[in-house]
Order: structure tokens, then C-alpha cells, then sequence
């Protein structure tokens, strides 16, 4: 949870003072993976022994610095956080200080929320306003807060800037909870502290803080159900409204009884799995159960942030990551909801961990242990990576040895494809998943399947459907190299003959007009790149293009994967057997094939196939 932990007085002036940006940045080495940078490690060195400075001078030698203190659930860290007793009440009281060496700055275009920073060629968040967030983020997920929350308050420090050559910054208006101080103020920052600490030792406030478990906040549950609830035009149906009542009377039960019981809810593209986990989401927290919304997903948990909590950043905290779960403690929520659940890998642990977390423990075991109630919600048909483990044979198994009573509910409605279970049953049947093999597409009043005569066609197809008003998206099979962006923007890796497109941005920053990986399928520009099954799992548009790519091929009247044509890295481990290699390779078309809601348009590169499929489709799949 921090990288350091030390009273102020014991800081000033000793050895450890002088190795004090060795020993952080080999913290974050162990826990994270991370190195530091010399920037990073010069900020400690000339930020953190002035603080400590100021404490003492204040009086304030024993109060507890947790330094890079890291936010529960996420991987944000705060600079310091002081833990105490509060000179007014005796009780705990905590101070997050994030410190700026900044001599000058300015305001971006007057925009109070932006600043310039001389010798940094990019704009930067106000320090106010992201201690502020620190802050409240601290009030909604730490349990020693949760009944107080006004006892953590915060402070930008700009301790080597006067106030003249910062004078922009005060525009945004401080609170009664955040403060900025100058160096021209550091007599008021000492004054401000001793308001705020007495000069008793803060280890006790430190090991509560530290020592909690995470859980939302009743102050954040009542906030996210007010946001939610203007969000929520859901009408559930048939098997919906079961599972969702199902859940409801788990909870009940498991309050009642100080019992713990789980939920898996099943079902294919479009059959409402999100639909129930945001009506339940809305509903638990109006009804004040600490209730959380995890997936493994970042472009679904990203979208989800925007969407569902637009406008609100404390609504944004309650959708987290499966591997946020990792030191959460058992049964520290009511109901965890498992969004996307076929994508819970094997164990959280990535290349980032540190040996001692490397303990095997299966990410199920986490997600089922954080809750009295945990819920996952999974399509077995989509598990598309070789260390994603997510189905209901692997839950049950899990729950059945822990002695977990585990409730099934398969959803039997269709929601996405037009409301069309005839073009999803095709499609599992032309990708081998289901028994019976590839059969006619006979056509369906509620939704197009075409098959277009090349990429070219296939998106003008496609681009006509956009001026008409509707959404789509082009995806393809991992059959290309997915190149770095060059100094002209994306480069276009993906060439069928003379046309030619870039795959989806890699990473969380747009490239020129291409969105964030995490928001192709959703945000304008995305229709200008290939998406790939990480980009387009869990999403919908109203038209789907999809590239066969040479990955999958038809020989002798059905599907066969060629294994040396995809370009995946994941698929290139040994350990990965041809048999698990196809199984994957068919749930990711799988995935690709039903993310339309109108219409779906087909291209195959192999020339085979590509006749293979104008067979299947005939007049049904021409227009």
C-alpha cells in the first residue's frame, strides 16, 4: 500500500534520508516491476525531506508519512499521506500531499482545470483538483473512513514556487478539504498543520489506514445510485428479470444468515448479461450493500467508465480490473459483480509482480473470496486468450471446494444480431463450435448477412451505412503485424492486395483521429481502423464487418484453423496445444461475427473460403 512509512522526525537527518530515493524506487521495482526515472527519484530527494522538515518545525516530528501511498483497488499512488491525531477531536486525521517542485506555472488557455509547466511540452492537471480526487476517493474506499469521511483532507505543495510566478493557480477555488500553499505561504502551511495534527505519534491512524479493508463507502453507494439510476432505461425479460431476482435473493440470504452463496449467469452476445449487472449495480447500491463492477477487460471496464459515469469520477471508481482483487479481503464486499467473467485468467499475477505475490492463487479464488455474494456473467464462447479460464465448469469447481453454494441461470433471449438466435445458431455451426456443421444461411426478416467480393466493397458497404446514420466497425483475425505508430500517425499493416488499413491504436493515448484502444468501437475516428477481439469483445454496433483472415480457412466443406497464419504472440508459446490453439481461434470469429445489430458483412482473404461462403450465403447473403 506504500512504498515508505516513516515519522517525519525519524526522517530528517538520518541515513535513511540520504538513500531515500534508492529505497523507494527499489520498492516499486519489487511490488511493481516499474522502474524509476531520474526525474522521479530527483523529485523524492528534494521533495519529501522538506515536508519532513516542515513537520518538524510545526512540532509535528511523529506524525506518520506514508510515502507513495497507493489507492485502494487501483494503481494510482498519492505522494504522501500523513496519518495522525486530530488537534481538534483525538480522533484519526489524515493529509494527502502531493508535492510539485514547479517554480513557475500557468493556466492552458484559462482553463482552470489545465496547467503549463516551463520545460514540460505537454499540459498537465491542476495539483488542487487531483489531491481533491485523492481525496475523495479516500473517503469512498477506505473502511477506517467510511464513517469519517471529512477526517482526510488534502494540500498541494509548490514549496519552491512564490506566489507571483503561480498566480494563475489560485483561480480555481480551494475547499474546505483542499488547500494549495507556496513557498511564500510556508508559514501558513505550518500554521494549516498544526490545525490539523496534534503533536502525539501517528502510528496508530497510519496502521488503520493501512490495516482496512477496501469497500465502497454508504456516502459513494448513495452517489453512484442517484448517477446510475438516470442511466438505468432497462426493461428485463423472461430469464433476465430471473437472474436478476436470483442475485437479489442471494443478497437477502446472505445477510440474513451470514451466509455466502454465488451467481453465474450464462448467455451469448446481446442476451442482456450487462444489462443485469448495471440494473443490479444501480439497485444494491440505492439499497446501501457494498457492491462493486469488475471485468478483465480495459476496453469494456474503460467504456463503462465513460458511459456509465460520465460527468461523475467517483461513479468511474466502482468499475475496476479482476486483478484489482489481489489483497482484498475476504468477504470485504456484499456482492462483487464479474462482468465479462469468461475473460478471469488463471492467476493475476503479470510480469509486473513481485516474487513474494507470486503464490499460484487462481484470480477465481480472489473474485469469489472478495464477496459474500459474487456474481459472474459469461459467455463460455468467448473466451478467446490461452490463460483466460472462465467457465461455469470452472467456477462450480472452485465454489464446490471452497463449499460455496453456486447458483446457474442460462439466459435463453437474444438481444443482439437483431434479436436473431437463427444468425448466432448459423455462425456456431459455421465455425464448428456447435455440432451439425456449417449450413445454408436462409436469410431472417431482422437481420442482413452479406458477403462482400472484397475489403474495398466491404467497406463502402460499410461507410454508406454510416452516412445513413447508423454505426459499424471493420474487424479482422490476428493474421497481420500490428506495427509502433510512425512519425505520419498509424501504419497500415493490414494489406489485402491494393487496399490497406491500420489496426486499432495499441495503447490509451489517440494516434492523430484514431481513439484510444479502449474506445474504437465506441468513439468517432474508429471505423478508420481494423479492431481486433480485444478491442471488439462486449461491444456492440449496428453493422460488422469482418475479415476472415487466412487463420481460418474451409477445406472440404467446413472451418479449419492454419495456426501459422495468425500473428498473435499469445499463440506462439509451445505450451499452447493445436487443439486449445483452434478452440480459441473459432471463439475469437465467434466474437468478431456477432457484434452487429442490423447486419453483417463477411470478406474471407482466402479465395476458398471465400467461395465456401458464397455458397452458404446464395441469395440470402447478396444484395
Amino acid at each position: 500500500m506504500t512504498a515508505l512509512r516513516v515519522s517525519a522526525e525519524n526522517l530528517v537527518g538520518s541515513p535513511m534520508e540520504r538513500q531515500l530515493a534508492t529505497i523507494i524506487a527499489e520498492h516499486l521495482r519489487m511490488t511493481t516491476g516499474r522502474s524509476t526515472s531520474a526525474s522521479e527519484k530527483n523529485s523524492w530527494k528534494r521533495s519529501l525531506p522538506v515536508l519532513a522538515r516542515d513537520l518538524v518545525e510545526a512540532g509535528l516530528g511523529k506524525v506518520e508519512m506514508l510515502i507513495e501511498y497507493q489507492l485502494p483497488l487501483t494503481s494510482m499512488r498519492a505522494d504522501v499521506v500523513l496519518a495522525g491525531v486530530d488537534a481538534r477531536t483525538g480522533g484519526d486525521r489524515y493529509v494527502v500531499v502531493e508535492l510539485k517542485q514547479w517554480s513557475q506555472a500557468e493556466l492552458y488557455e484559462d482553463d482552470e482545470n489545465l496547467v503549463l509547466v516551463p520545460g514540460v511540452h505537454r499540459t498537465l492537471g491542476h495539483p488542487l483538483r487531483q489531491v481533491r480526487r485523492y481525496c475523495e476517493y479516500l473517503a469512498d474506499f477506505a473502511s477506517t473512513l467510511s464513517e469519517h469521511p471529512d477526517a482526510v483532507h488534502g494540500v498541494a505543495y509548490l514549496h519552491n514556487a512564490e506566489d507571483l510566478d503561480v498566480q494563475d493557480l489560485f483561480e480555481l477555488a480551494v475547499t474546505e478539504r483542499t488547500r494549495l500553499f507556496t513557498k511564500t505561504r510556508r508559514g501558513r502551511f505550518l500554521d494549516y498543520l498544526r490545525t490539523q495534527f496534534a503533536s502525539e505519534p501517528g502510528i496508530g491512524a497510519g496502521d488503520r489506514l493501512l490495516g482496512g479493508t477496501p469497500r465502497p463507502s454508504k456516502q459513494l453507494l448513495k452517489h453512484a445510485a442517484a448517477e446510475i439510476k438516470d442511466r438505468e432505461q432497462f426493461t428485463l425479460l423472461a430469464e433476465q428479470q430471473v437472474a436478476y431476482d436470483l442475485v437479489q435473493h442471494a443478497v437477502r440470504k446472505a445477510h440474513q444468515s451470514d451466509s455466502k452463496e454465488a451467481v453465474i449467469v450464462t448467455g451469448g452476445p446481446g442476451s442482456g448479461k450487462s444489462v443485469i449487472a448495471l440494473s443490479l449495480l444501480g439497485d444494491l447500491s440505492r439499497r446501501g450493500h457494498t457492491v462493486l463492477h469488475a471485468t478483465g477487460s480495459r476496453s469494456f471496464t474503460q467504456t463503462m467508465r465513460r458511459h456509465v459515469g460520465k460527468g461523475s469520477t467517483r461513479v468511474q471508481n466502482m468499475f475496476k480490473y479482476f486483478n484489482s482483487f489481489m489483497q482484498a479481503g475476504r468477504n470485504g464486499f456484499e456482492v462483487l459483480i464479474c462482468d465479462e467473467a469468461h475473460r478471469i485468467r488463471e492467476t493475476s499475477a503479470n510480469r509486473f509482480t513481485r516474487a513474494a505475490q507470486r503464490t499460484g492463487r487462481p484470480q477465481v479464488d480472489e473474485l469469489m473470496a472478495a464477496a459474500r455474494v459474487p456474481v459472474f456473467l459469461l459467455d463460455e464462447h468467448q473466451v478467446v486468450k490461452p490463460n483466460e479460464i472462465g467457465t461455469v465448469e470452472a467456477i462450480k469447481s472452485h465454489a464446490a471446494r471452497l463449499g460455496i453454494r453456486a447458483h446457474h441461470i442460462s439466459l435463453d433471449g437474444q438481444f443482439r444480431c437483431g434479436g436473431s438466435r437463427k444468425y448466432e445458431d448459423w455462425v456456431l455451426r459455421l465455425l464448428g463450435i456447435e455440432h451439425g456443421g456449417p449450413e445454408k444461411w436462409s436469410g431472417d426478416d431482422h437481420f442482413e448477412v452479406r458477403l462482400a467480393e472484397s475489403p474495398r466493397e466491404m467497406e463502402d458497404m460499410l461507410r454508406g451505412r454510416l452516412k445513413d446514420g447508423y454505426s459499424a466497425r471493420m474487424s479482422a483475425g490476428y493474421c497481420w503485424p500490428w506495427s509502433d505508430p510512425g512519425p505520419e500517425g498509424l501504419v497500415d499493416d493490414v494489406r489485402i492486395g491494393d487496399w490497406a488499413k491500420p489496426w486499432n491504436v495499441k495503447g490509451e493515448r489517440a494516434v492523430g483521429d484514431a481513439p484510444p484502444s479502449a474506445l474504437w468501437a465506441t468513439f468517432d475516428g474508429g471505423f478508420e481502423q481494423i479492431g481486433c477481439v480485444y478491442t471488439a469483445q462486449g461491444f456492440e454496433y449496428d453493422w460488422s464487418g469482418v475479415i476472415l483472415g487466412p487463420d481460418i480457412v474451409a477445406r472440404d466443406g467446413r472451418l479449419i484453423t492454419v495456426r501459422e497464419a495468425n500473428k498473435d504472440p499469445d499463440f506462439k508459446r509451445r505450451s499452447i496445444t493445436d487443439l486449445q490453439y483452434a478452440r480459441h481461434i473459432r471463439n475469437i470469429y465467434k466474437v468478431l461475427l456477432t457484434r452487429g445489430m442490423v447486419g453483417t458483412v463477411i470478406y474471407a482473404v482466402d479465395p476458398e473460403t471465400q467461395e465456401f461462403l458464397a455458397d452458404l450465403l446464395g441469395g440470402g447473403g447478396r444484395s
